[in-house]
């Protein structure tokens, strides 16, 4: 026996370095390399933070790769950030932006392989790591550190991360560690969104297996074997293109349907839903082997609308395209409208949405993406679906506000993708490609700063978070009329994110708008409304309708700031301007930003002034 304890010990402790092996330390964790998983990890690392992607499949980029939906839905003239360089490559890969403007559902349409080796480059940096074929099977809390149990390439292993970012298409990882959620339908008494049913339900937005095809050529029959459960009568009403945003009746056109999702190289995304490939199915709390199972039937029904193509509308010479990894030829994933929606902090709302400055919370204070497309939910594959043309409720853009990627009592967590607080009417909006992109890297940014202060995500000073974004060239505000290269863009954001210079929101069409108007004149009394919220000392100045002057600029400045002497002020404003010369926005908040930096005072996740 005395012998046998030295070998015992020695095996024990064997055995603990074998663990130790399989356990990686990294600051950041994110689980899913969809759209938002990418654009964090990108961002993380580009700040200086180690960060780790563990990806279920072979690539990057989730919905706008994996899934197969390769049209970009909105912010064609808001090029944030990350969103921003990813267009930017896509230009330079296929040969400028007309040579992306293939379908006439959007201004930017690309091959999935090629947003995959896009993503790729871009998440080329030293502080990134990415394991692919890896999925995770167990997570835990421990002395304020995250572990996740995974499986990546048949292997066991353990990870150990200070900030944890659920990425995942369904916000699988968020309900595991315990973060209150929703699912379906808001009731209108909850949100105060007028638009919403009475009570609430468990409905979400049809579903889309994606197929990519490819154009063979006159002659060419690449018709599929007839799909079990094949009714032609299914899809009958499929070359309706008429506007759903309109008032007008049903326009047939088989043709312009085709070009719906038109992609470069002669292929074509199969995404449509009226009378097309939309299915419903709620798959959200199911496991993965339930998932599994009630996705062939997404798979099938999709096969069902290419034979319908193939056979009725006479496009035998489109087959599936050579695009994916997979025996079928199909997307790895499908395109989820519409997932678990975290309790965070705050959420955002159609009201906050529609009237930002009107809402008790100054959520946009705080915001750090931005969207412009209209409020689009699909539920035609559902009868049961409250009959809301949500489509036809008319929104300006918006931002997305930094509270809604926090929950609202779990440490370390950080919730990205379609997951985020907010409504499911917003949902409607929120969940478009550009829009989840930059959530991605606000999420990035939260974290890597969350780890540079050592605080909780819930602590952070959220301007540090924003001034990261601006740094990165993302809009906190959605200002269609200042792009990210103008001189003064960083400026006019921080000033906009005050309130003190509002911005004009209208809804126009499918690309909503919010303008600053820079050049525009303004006047005493709305600089000195504006200046109020943030200085009470101003509380008893005058201020007429007069367009503002240089001088009365210096002097609101000079109360509040008593360091800044107001000749000062005057002389260092530019040859151009005098005294008595009238500003205009742009000058107004350069002027503010520089002299009284309100962008430094804190708020807190409502947007109220922290004093």
């Amino acid at each position: 026996m005395r012998l046998l304890t030295p070998l015992i010990a020695l095996l024990f402790f064997l055995c603990s370095l074998t663990a130790a092996a399989q356990t990686l330390s990294t600051d950041v964790l994110i689980v899913g390399g969809g759209a938002s998983g990418t654009t964090a990890g990108i961002q993380s690392a580009r700040m200086g933070v180690k960060t780790l992607i563990i990806e279920e499949t072979q690539w990057l980029g989730g919905m706008l790769t994996s899934a197969g939906v390769s049209a970009i839905d909105g912010n064609h003239n808001l090029p944030a950030g990350l969103w921003g360089e990813f267009r930017q490559k896509l230009y330079d890969y296929y040969g400028g932006p007309k040579a992306v403007e293939t379908g006439w559902v959007s201004n930017t349409l690309f091959e999935p392989a090629t947003g995959n080796k896009i993503l790729k480059e871009l998440a080329r940096n030293p502080n990134l790591s990415i394991w692919y074929n890896t999925t995770w099977k167990e997570v835990k809390r421990n002395d304020g550190y995250w572990k996740l149990t995974v499986i990546s390439n048949g292997k066991k292993k353990t990870i150990q991360a200070k900030i944890l970012i659920d990425a995942t298409e369904l916000g699988d990882v968020m309900a595991a560690a315990g973060a209150r959620y929703r699912i379906g339908m808001d009731s209108r008494f909850d949100t105060g969104e007028e638009f919403a049913p009475e009570k609430a339900n468990n409905i979400i937005q049809d579903m889309t297996y994606v197929v990519t095809l490819k154009d063979y050529g006159k002659g060419a029959d690449k018709t599929i074997a007839k799909p079990a459960g094949y009714n032609a009568n299914d899809f009958k009403g499929s070359c309706d293109v008429s506007d759903p945003a309109a008032f007008g009746s049903a326009d047939n056109n088989c043709y312009q349907m085709m070009q719906y999702g038109r992609l470069p190289n002669d292929k074509y995304m199969i995404n449509w839903p009226k009378f097309g490939n939309d299915i419903y199915l709620n798959i959200i709390e199911k496991s993965s082997e339930e998932r599994v199972i009630a996705l062939k039937e997404a798979k099938l029904h999709t096969l069902r609308f290419l034979y319908y193509l193939q056979t009725e509308l006479g496009y035998k010479h489109l087959g599936i395209a050579d695009e994916y990894p997979t025996k079928d030829k199909l997307p790895m994933i499908p395109y989820h409208r519409e997932s678990r929606r975290v309790k965070g902090l705050v959420t955002l709302t159609l009201n906050h949405v529609a009237k930002p400055y009107d809402q008790k919370e100054a959520l946009y204070r705080t915001g750090i993406a931005v969207g412009d497309y209209t409020i689009d939910h699909h539920h035609l594959k559902n009868p049961s679906a409250p009959k809301i043309d949500f489509v036809k409720i008319k929104v300006p853009s918006y931002n997305v506000p930094l509270g809604s990627l926090i929950p609202e009592s779990t440490e370390g967590l950080i919730v990205a993708e379609k997951s985020i607080s907010v409504s499911n009417i917003v949902n409607g909006a929120t969940r478009l490609q550009p829009v989840v992109l930059t959530i991605g890297q606000a999420a990035g940014a939260l974290a890597a700063t969350a780890i540079k202060d050592n605080v909780q995500p819930a602590q952070v000073d959220i301007r540090h978070v924003q001034q990261a974004l601006l740094n990165s060239k993302g809009y906190l505000m959605p200002f269609i009329d200042v792009k990210p290269e103008d001189k003064d863009f960083q400026a006019i954001q921080r000033i906009g994110t005050t309130g003190i210079l509002k911005g004009t929101g209208l809804a126009y069409k499918w690309a909503n708008q919010t303008w600053f108007y820079p050049d525009r004149e303004i006047s005493e009394h709305e600089l000195v409304t504006g200046l109020k919220t943030y200085y009470p000392e101003l509380n008893q100045v005058q201020a007429s309708g007069q367009p503002l002057t240089l001088n009365f600029l210096a002097e609101q400045i000079s109360l509040v700031n008593k360091q800044v002497q107001l000749d000062k002020i005057i002389s260092e404003a530019g040859s151009s301007l005098r005294g008595d010369s009238a500003l205009n926005r742009r000058q107004t908040a350069v002027l503010l930003d520089r002299y009284l930096n309100p962008f430094s005072l804190k708020v807190d996740f409502t947007g109220a002034i922290i004093r």
